[in-house]
């Protein structure tokens, strides 16, 4: 896939809507976003192809998350690739934990849509005691 290059702009500003889209739970606003053929790789799920996919995870993934909190940081943004770290705080609507949770993820980005979005992240209760590195 060649595309190209973004300026640093207008990856900030990428970066800062798509906080305030996923800050909000705005599917509509998220899908804008993203190209038709959207790629996702998203931690431990199998990859998602199209935008009905990833919709229909989204939905299912903000059901879970009341009172999101989200901030994201770019990292990098190189060509048309954007790179971002994040931290989020929810409480999970099944369960009622309070959980938060931090990560990295990147972007290539095609015609000022996100094609592909690749996330590797933690998440934990928020209340559980912390344990040392390495500790059972």
């Amino acid at each position: 896939m060649t595309t190209a290059p973004i300026t640093r702009q207008q990856a900030l500003d990428l970066v800062a809507g798509v906080e305030r889209a996923f800050g909000t739970h705005d599917i509509d606003a998220i899908m804008a976003g993203f190209t038709e053929d959207i790629t996702v790789r998203f931690a431990d799920q199998p990859e998602i192809h199209g935008q009905e996919a990833v919709r229909h995870f989204l939905e299912a993934r903000f059901e879970r998350q009341k009172g999101y909190t989200l901030t994201k940081t770019m990292r990098m943004h190189e060509g048309n690739m954007i790179g971002n770290y994040w931290e989020g705080d929810w409480e999970d609507a099944f369960t009622g934990q309070q959980m938060s949770g931090r990560g990295t993820e990147f972007w290539t980005v095609r015609d000022g849509k996100v094609a592909i979005w690749e996330a590797a992240f933690s998440v934990w209760d928020r209340n559980a005691p912390t344990k040392p590195p390495c500790a059972p």
